[in-house]
């Protein structure tokens, strides 16, 4: 047998026993997470070790998703990948010096690729993150599911709709473990606020509430010299060819914030930015993670000139077949707020950022968890209610899943029911009428103008390509 079989089928053999719970028992009775310490590993069991590579190694990479997978000890990130080979080599850098600093001795055990597909040709690599812009989410799964590769991936799922439902049923064919960074999942208060609500503590839910961050627009921005280590063609992707501008791009010189978040070529704006964490935790609490709201309406305004041309101040509503009527804006409060005939709860991040940058409105989210009577706060969870999937950590949970080949907390077919319906509130702002949507179809209803919504133009050489589809929705 070669020394690559081997490794397979040790690695299979420890994930079986790892499924059964022969692995880590007493972790696994004391709650999450039971990721395995490398003591049980042994120093010279690596076929037994999670290896992962990076993908997009820019400011969501750097200030939350490696760090998310460093800190455990049976993963190692072995790899980074970017489009930018500045990134890249800082990417490389940053790692080394981690476990460097955690053995206690020099550490150049990192590769550096400048091409995603090309290190989806390494079979020595599990699993992978993909922390890049919005527009590149769905392709870079579909191509590591089909590799075999589980998958960490940011929110929102996708540039569309359409893009979305390709990613959904590529994983459902292929059995790999994806987790979408919806990482509100595994914060207590979210998962709190959602079984007080499925519980019924305040009563009959009628009203949700989910407010937002918002985007200032910019000015015209010059063109400019492509960087010498910047691949903008395929940085791009998908999307048409325009010329580059840095503030259409990220930084040179540090890791702030970068404009492509604010512009339409590669993302809807804090609708699907922020409105893939909050509409999904509302989905959550509401009970419809695997279907979509059935009207949608509402209006946004638009800059009228600059770069930077994502929707600005917005107010749109929806109406789900339960009866549930959902108000989505960036003038109320950023957090979620669940009225009921008997009460209220709202939850928010309080004054946590993922990131340095992020764009948390502290002032309007003092507080993670409130209610219109405090006992709501305190109340218990009885052993025959409903009792959402426990996480105490999101990285972690992936992995977790990594080894049981359990399903995470955040899979990938609810990743695409957040972000389509946050996608939907987008097609309001842009028709600004009232749309009616088929959720089982994922189609709008007797609508071709908004039907050429659920789609774009993609070029080549970059378009996704198809499979056969699961139809597993």
């Amino acid at each position: 047998m070669s020394p690559e079989k081997k490794s397979v089928v040790s690695r299979r053999k420890f994930l079986d026993l790892a499924a059964k719970g022969t692995l880590a028992s007493t972790a696994i009775l004391n709650g999450f997470p039971t990721i395995v310490p490398a003591s049980v590993f042994g120093k010279n069991a690596p076929s037994n070790r999670i290896n992962v590579a990076a993908i997009g190694t820019g400011r969501i990479s750097r200030g939350h998703d490696m760090p998310g997978v460093w800190q455990y000890d049976n993963a190692l990130i072995m790899a980074v990948c970017d489009l930018d080979s500045k990134r890249a080599e800082e990417a490389k850098q940053l790692v080394n010096s981690i476990y460097a600093k955690k053995a206690g001795k020099d550490y150049d055990g990192v590769r550096v690729y400048t091409d995603y597909r090309e290190l989806l040709l390494n079979k020595d690599i599990d699993a992978v993150l993909v922390s890049t812009p919005d527009h590149w989410h769905a392709p870079i799964v579909i191509d590591a599911v089909r590799a075999k590769k589980d998958v960490y991936m940011q929110k929102p799922a996708s540039l569309t709709i359409a893009e979305g439902r390709m990613m959904a049923d590529a994983v459902k064919q292929s059995n790999q473990i994806v987790q979408v960074g919806s990482q509100q999942r595994s914060s207590e208060q979210f998962r709190y606020a959602a079984e007080l609500v499925r519980n019924g503590r305040i009563g009959q839910l009628k009203t949700v509430y989910v407010g937002l961050p918002g985007d200032p627009s910019g000015n015209e921005e010059p063109q400019m010299p492509i960087p010498k280590n910047l691949n903008y063609d395929m940085w791009l992707g998908t999307t048409p060819e325009v010329y580059y501008t840095e503030k259409r791009v990220h930084p040179q010189a540090d890791f702030d914030r970068p404009g492509w978040l604010r512009c339409e070529q590669f993302g809807a704006g804090m609708i699907t930015g922020w409105g893939a964490h909050h509409v999904d935790s509302a989905h959550w609490a509401m009970n419809t993670e695997y279907t979509g709201p059935v009207e949608i309406w509402g209006k946004a305004d638009f800059p009228k000139h600059g770069l930077w041309d994502v929707h600005g101040i917005f107010r749109t509503e929806a109406m789900y077949e339960n009866g549930v009527h959902m108000v989505v804006s960036n003038e109320i409060p950023n957090g979620i707020k669940f009225e009921g005939t008997e009460g209220w709860i709202f939850v928010s991040r309080g004054d946590a950022a993922v990131t340095a940058s992020d764009p948390v409105a502290k002032q309007n989210a003092a507080k993670k968890l409130d209610a219109s009577d405090p006992k709501i706060m305190t109340s218990v969870i009885g052993p025959n209610e409903v009792h959402l999937t426990v996480s105490k950590e999101h990285h972690g949970n992936w992995l977790e899943s990594i080894v049981s080949r359990k399903p995470p907390i955040a899979p990938a077919e609810v990743g695409h029911r957040s972000c389509s319906a946050c996608l939907l509130h987008h097609a309001a702002m842009k028709l600004n009428r009232k749309l009616y949507w088929d959720p089982k179809k994922e189609q709008f209803k007797n609508d071709p103008e908004a039907n050429k919504l659920l789609s774009r133009p993609q070029r080549a050489p970059y378009a996704i390509k198809m499979l056969a589809s699961a139809k597993s929705h």
